[in-house]
């Protein structure tokens, strides 16, 4: 049996079923101000609702009240009230609105009671019986009592002492001057008559403020005459909001405390502070623009700070004396918090920007409802850096404000970079929306000015090794907004912390490092450029040669920028990150700007060189030497003749096709892996957490928490971090490949030696005209096209030292040689070349011409005759001679010796031929790698992307030099491309 709740149920599921499914869940957005006179807004609800007869809104919105000339007769809130009309003798109602009373003195709108100035309202008798008719007391002023009616005028209450003095009663008449709720005399010597105006330069708006129209006057008068404290302190308040403006024709807020602050000289100083005058706030430091330098850099802080240490050496102390608007004192506050950051964020975060030594960032952008609503009523700060004496005690060094929206004589001092221009100033606001209310305080202000831009700078003592800082100083920029719609309107803001030094003294050791390295740079490119031209067999001086020595100038130049650029980078790491007593500290992002350039100058002459390198290996002249002789004879067919003649057997080509595969897959081998090294630098960068020592921070921890700030990068510690793994992790590499991997599991470079001898092929190189390199691969054992087991006895023979060894000379080991040709043993190459080169081969292995292969047969014999005779010093007139390179020759890498007569075959056990390959140029591989990370990583602020940008460049290059390689080989040997896989 169904229960009443489970149809209450069943009928709710029904009517939510029911329901439009467009509506769901919404419902109209009403306002209190949407609602009109006659409606109320019902909290319940969220709605308007009307209100009752004879009833109206009420002042809050939420409810109704009753019109004029009615009371209330009864009242649960909302709309439930009721309201009845008062009598005719009775029209006013009292103040509680619950009664009607008779008025003497006429109504206000509202219905109630009025009565004149200096008078009170009395509705009840002394034990709470309504009155019949209401009275207006007159509160005595005269000489007993001295009184007059509060603001509310509810009571008597004793009149302002000003009242008193000047006119012995609470009345100021003329010819007394009443001015903010104060009386003057006439006789008195008061202040020129200040202009209650403020100007928004950034609007081009001047308005007259009615909080100045009301207080500067009488705050002036009052602080001159008077010396009131908290008069003082409220002119200069007007004068902050002013912008510390100073300007000798005006009597704004300023130009009046100017006037009061020179003409109280005779007061004294406070603190032994010369522009902290008695009474007065500190406002200034001086009247005038030049005493900045002074200020800044005349005096250290007392304090030592350190990375690693108590709270007090890592934290900087600041804390700030605040007062309102009317000058009154509020409080003591520590700025830890977000005092000054206008921005929302955590505590932990809020609190990281005075950790000493990390620099802070913080911007957001807020709306102008948001920061009405925050900071209805100003708040001025004097800020202080706190510090603990020798003596125990405490004490407080005060810190300078640079306003930017300062001007001085209608000019914007403190806008330009010469300190000796800046007139420093002392307190500061964060909103102020109270200057610019024009005529009536209730309102919303016409317009709003928001310290858009706070920047703490902290710069270190030149040649401290203990941490010693300058006063800090803070800088401000503010923004004028006219309130139009406040809901819409926002404004961007920021606060930073920043930490600097005098960079002059380590650009100056830059410049010369740089000066020096780049004149050893000239001499080297001078020397690679001679050995050059005596390896091109020239000595004419063209434009050729000046073209080479710009390139190998260019590669040389970059080897200097890179030196120079990790080395500052490793720098800055090791010595800003390791300190615990500060000595050093990182440049600002503005001073990277140098390093910067240096880095994408070094890329740029690199990848020059780089290109260089690309085409001159993809250009070099390479022939395959086969030493193999025909073993018999065979029967063969002349074509045409119908008749059989014996030949001399043909010589397998399968051994050069072999080799030549071989010299293709060795051509991009590299002393390291590529794709290991950067995953590996990856790895380290952001798993391992290195990318952490990149942090403008004093932490050198490789992990960081969720809930802590995370200071900027450094991009002169990004590089550093970065070069410093690619170089370590690339050092290891080549350590492991040389001194493991290629001794115990494969050297491609000395197998391919072998693999030479094994296939009786020799490999004749020349990278230059006259210059190049020699790989003698005759076998000792006459041939190499043999079976398997012939071949297996004739290594066995060789490892059993049964037959001669592989040297070019007898009774040698020696193998591989720098060639230094003679002229003319390069003009015969070249007259053979021509014609091998003249056709590369059959574009189809089965349809091609007969007459072009057959040329081609022949040049390939003819060359591999001449060169075969060549080594075995057949050409008399084109000999050659086998000795060691010097020592000095081995290290500038060039010969002193010309190959005039005969040629020079240089010993060479260091397979330097690699020079040809990617794997004899692995430094300057290794270098544009880095660079190229660095650079994209620069650009990107993403070591993801520039390590994955670094391989794509690493497998594109690596795929044109295969290609284009494979292209060089085929062309220069005769090895047709299709065998080359």
């Amino acid at each position: 049996m169904a229960t009443p709740r489970c149809w209450a149920a069943t009928a709710l599921l029904l009517a939510m079923a029911a329901a439009p499914p467009a509506r769901g869940f919404s419902l109209p957005l009403q306002r209190p101000a949407d609602c009109g006179d006659a409606r109320y807004f019902d909290i319940s609800r969220l709605a308007c609702g009307p209100c009752g007869a004879h009833q109206r809104q009420s002042a809050g919105g939420s409810s109704c009240v009753c019109q004029p000339g009615y009371r209330m007769v009864s009242s649960n809130g909302g709309s439930s009230i009721i309201c009845e009309k008062c009598p005719e003798n009775m029209s006013g109602v009292t103040q509680d609105g619950w009664n009607c009373i008779t008025c003497p003195k006429g109504l206000t709108s509202e219905g109630k009671c009025k009565c004149l100035n200096n008078e009170i309202l009395v509705e009840r008798s002394i034990d709470g019986i309504l009155l019949n008719e209401a009275l207006c007391i007159h509160c005595n002023g005269s000489e007993q009592s001295f009184s007059a009616s509060d603001a509310a005028g509810s009571r008597c209450v004793r009149c302002e002492q000003t009242f008193i003095n000047v006119s012995k009663s609470c009345a100021c008449s003329s010819p007394n001057i009443l001015t903010g709720g104060l009386c003057f005399s006439v006789t008195d010597s008061l202040p020129p008559k200040g202009v209650a105006t403020v100007r928004f330069g950034q609007l081009g708006i001047t308005l007259t403020s009615a909080w100045f129209l009301k207080n500067l006057q009488s705050s002036a008068s009052a602080c001159w005459l008077y010396s009131n404290l908290t008069a003082c302190q409220a002119l200069g308040n007007m004068c902050v909001m002013n912008m510390n403006s100073l300007s000798s024709s005006s009597t704004d807020a300023c130009g009046l405390f100017q006037y009061i602050y020179v003409n109280t000289a005779r007061l004294g100083i406070v603190h032994s502070i010369a522009f902290w005058r008695h009474n007065l706030p500190w406002l200034y430091y001086g009247d005038q623009p030049g005493l900045a330098s002074q200020v800044l850099e005349a005096n250290h802080f007392p304090v030592i700070f350190s990375f690693k240490g108590t709270d007090k050496d890592v934290k900087l102390q600041f804390i700030a004396a605040s007062f309102d608007a009317a000058g009154n004192f509020l409080k003591w506050q520590n700025l830890e918090g977000g005092i000054l950051q206008l921005c929302p964020d955590t505590e932990i975060k809020l609190n990281a920007a005075y950790t000493f030594g990390t620099t802070y960032q913080q911007s957001c952008k807020i709306s102008v409802s948001k920061i009405l609503l925050d900071f209805a009523n100003p708040i001025f700060y004097d800020l202080f850096l706190e510090y603990t004496g020798d003596n125990g005690q405490q004490y407080l060094w005060a810190v300078p404000v640079l306003n930017l929206n300062l001007q001085y004589s209608e000019m914007f001092v403190n806008q330009g970079s010469n300190m000796n221009n800046w007139l420093l100033t002392r307190r500061f606001f964060l909103v102020d929306a109270l200057s610019g209310k024009e005529n009536d305080l209730g309102k919303l202000p016409r317009v709003i000015r928001i310290a858009s831009k706070i920047a703490i700078s902290i710069r270190l003592v030149s040649h401290t090794q203990r941490g010693m800082i300058y006063p800090p100083l803070i800088t401000i920029a503010y923004t004028d907004v006219l309130v139009q719609n406040p809901e819409t309107q926002s404004v961007m803001v920021s606060f930073s912390v920043n930490y600097e030094m005098n960079q002059s003294e380590a650009q100056i050791q830059t410049d010369i490092t740089l000066g020096v390295l780049g004149g050893l740079a000239v001499l080297w490119s001078l020397l690679k450029t001679a050995g050059w031209k005596r390896r091109t067999g020239s000595s004419i001086i063209d434009l050729q040669t000046v073209f080479k020595f710009l390139l190998f100038y260019a590669g040389d130049l970059a080897n200097v920028f890179f030196i120079i650029t990790v080395g500052t980078g490793i720098y800055w790491l090791v010595f800003f990150k390791a300190q615990q007593f500060v000595s050093v500290l990182l440049p600002l992002p503005s001073q990277e700007e140098d390093f910067v350039t240096y880095i994408a100058c070094a890329f740029s002459l690199k990848a020059l060189q780089f290109l260089q390198l690309l085409v001159s290996q993809l250009t070099i002249d390479i022939f395959f030497i086969d030493w193999e002789r025909p073993k018999g004879k065979v029967l063969k067919a002349v074509e045409g003749e119908g008749v059989i003649k014996s030949a001399a057997a043909p010589v397998s080509i399968w051994r050069t096709y072999f080799i030549a595969n071989e010299w293709n897959e060795i051509q991009t081998v590299r002393k390291i892996n590529p794709l290991f090294q950067v995953l590996a630098v990856l790895f380290f960068l952001e798993v391992v957490g290195f990318s952490n020592l990149a942090l403008m921070d004093s932490s050198s921890s490789l992990t960081r928490s969720s809930e802590s700030y995370i200071a900027p990068w450094s991009r002169i510690l990004r590089f550093g971090v970065s070069a410093a793994l690619w170089l370590a992790i690339a050092f290891l590499q080549i350590i492991f490949f040389s001194v493991f991997y290629e001794r115990f599991v494969e050297d491609k470079i000395s197998q391919f030696v072998d693999l030479c001898c094994m296939s009786n092929i020799s490999v004749f190189l020349l990278s230059h005209s006259c210059f190049g390199y020699y790989i003698h691969g005759r076998s000792v054992h006459g041939h190499a096209d043999t079976n398997m087991e012939e071949m297996n006895m004739n290594l066995k023979r060789e490892a059993e030292n049964l037959c001669s060894q592989r040297g070019l000379l007898p009774n040698t080991d020696g193998q591989t040689f720098q060639i230094s040709i003679s002229r003319k043993m390069r003009l015969h190459y070249d007259r053979i070349h021509e014609s091998l080169t003249r056709k590369r081969g059959p574009a189809r292995l089965l349809d091609s011409s007969a007459n072009t292969f057959e040329q081609s047969t022949r040049a390939y014999n003819t060359m591999n005759k001449f060169l075969s005779s060549f080594i075995d010093h057949v050409h008399k007139e084109m000999d050659y001679i086998v000795k060691d390179k010097l020592l000095l020759e081995r290290i500038l890498g060039m010969e002193f010796m010309e190959p005039i007569e005969k040629s020079i075959f240089y010993n060479d056990e260091g397979h330097s031929f690699s020079d040809v390959l990617y794997y004899g140029n692995e430094t300057m591989l290794l270098i544009f790698d880095i660079l190229f990370f660095s650079i994209v990583d620069l650009a990107s602020q993403s070591f993801v992307l520039a390590a994955i940008l670094t391989y794509l460049q690493q497998e594109i290059f690596r795929f044109i030099r295969n290609t284009l390689g494979q292209k060089n080989l085929a062309s220069k040997t005769l090895v047709d491309e299709r065998f080359l896989i």
